[in-house]
């Protein structure tokens, strides 16, 4: 993606609006099934095997589509792709809440297919618009809106549907993204949203990734630990609150949503820091942060509101500083549309697998010890991967 030829290039703030706009569409249709699974088995009749695979399937997508999207955000307009985005979550969320079970599948996997596009597209624009010195910022605006539409929508669902029913909660998800389309095509112009193929889309000869390919794979191993984490602390934390501290359902998903919405903190406080600190001192505190959330469960499990906000923190601030990364090691922009495909690729994997994994490991061992410890093991793969992936990125831009 090199500079838009035929685009009005929109102000950086108005920009920056515009992927916070869009940031609010590329989780919370994924989150949004959760709170309605009880309404969707009674009517669809799913196994929960299926009702897991309705959250999962997006993450596979997120692996899976990597390499694809990474190729659409090459090949076609840069706003283009955030259009094809946009376009793509609102058919998949319509979709999936008009018919039956094959038509919930399908727009789920539509939803999962469209957010991969743009985890790859918003990064690359980032890189290519905004100048050095505030690219982190936009970077820490864009992983916080992330964390601001998965909390509003988790939230809304369960009294929506009381109201609408379940479909009708579901389809409200796409007011959002009737947003965000809206507001895109008047930021760039109608003629640049859907201008397919220009000077921005003409892919560039391959170059080398970053100043070391051991770069990539540190991030690689960073972002998969950051992932695997994230995952499998959200599956799991009501159900370690309930069986460790009696909490109810209630209790224990409030808890957790501590959680969720702290990573806003950590997603705007890592641009922050940077410019004071250098990115491996960030890497390291962030680090610290998250080990705090296994062995705080496993030790002092009572300070559960502690280890909540120390994990939020972490895994907002996280996967900004890898993205930051990725945009600012990068030699250009195919390479960095490559590295964040990998990256993301590799890493989403393995989060799709940790839901499974660490229940698994609790089911069988009978014990949350267990289990805790192998999300300490992903934790150390994000501290050891990103701090030793980071050291080249400059302080304070």
């Amino acid at each position: 993606m090199s500079g838009p030829s035929l685009s009005r290039v929109p102000k950086s703030w108005v920009l920056l609006a515009c992927i916070g706009l869009l940031a609010l569409n590329l989780r919370g249709p994924i989150v949004s099934v959760a709170p309605l699974v009880d309404l969707m088995q009674a009517e669809l009749h799913f196994s929960p095997v299926m009702l897991g695979l309705l959250t999962s399937i997006p993450v596979l997508c997120f692996s899976l589509a990597a390499p694809l999207a990474s190729l659409a955000a090459r090949k076609f307009v840069a706003e283009f792709a955030v259009t094809l985005t946009i376009v793509g979550v609102l058919a998949g969320v319509l979709l999936r809440s008009a018919g039956g079970p094959a038509l919930v599948v399908a727009g789920t996997v539509v939803i999962g297919v469209a957010i991969t596009v743009g985890n790859i597209a918003v990064p690359l624009i980032i890189r290519r618009d905004f100048a050095p010195r505030r690219q982190g910022t936009a970077m820490g605006i864009y992983t916080a809106a992330l964390n601001i539409g998965s909390f509003l929508t988790s939230v809304a669902m369960a009294p929506l549907a009381a109201l609408t029913g379940w479909r009708l909660a579901l389809a409200a998800v796409a007011v959002l993204a009737v947003a965000a389309v809206v507001v895109w095509v008047l930021a760039v112009g109608p003629r640049t949203a859907f201008m397919v193929s220009g000077e921005d889309g003409v892919d560039s000869p391959r170059a080398p990734v970053s100043r070391s390919g051991w770069i990539t794979v540190g991030l690689t191993a960073g972002f998969g630990g950051q992932a695997f984490s994230y995952y499998g602390v959200t599956a799991w934390l009501p159900s370690y609150l309930h069986d460790e501290l009696g909490m109810n359902a209630a209790q224990a998903g409030a808890a957790s949503s501590i959680f969720q919405i702290l990573a806003i903190v950590g997603g705007l406080g890592v641009p922050f820091a940077a410019k004071y600190m250098s990115t491996t001192a960030v890497a390291v505190t962030l680090g610290a942060l998250w080990l705090a959330v296994p062995v705080g469960l496993l030790f002092l499990p009572n300070l559960w509101w502690l280890w909540s906000t120390s994990g939020g923190i972490a895994q907002g601030g996280g996967i900004t500083l890898i993205f930051i990364a990725v945009i600012k090691l990068a030699r250009d922009q195919a390479a960095a549309g490559r590295m964040s495909a990998t990256v993301q690729g590799l890493g989403y994997c393995l989060a799709a697998v940790a839901p499974p994994l660490v229940g698994f490991v609790h089911d069988s061992s009978g014990s949350w010890t267990p289990a805790l410890l192998v999300i300490l093991g992903s934790v150390l793969a994000f501290f050891v991967g990103t701090t030793l992936s980071v050291r080249k990125v400059p302080k304070g831009r």
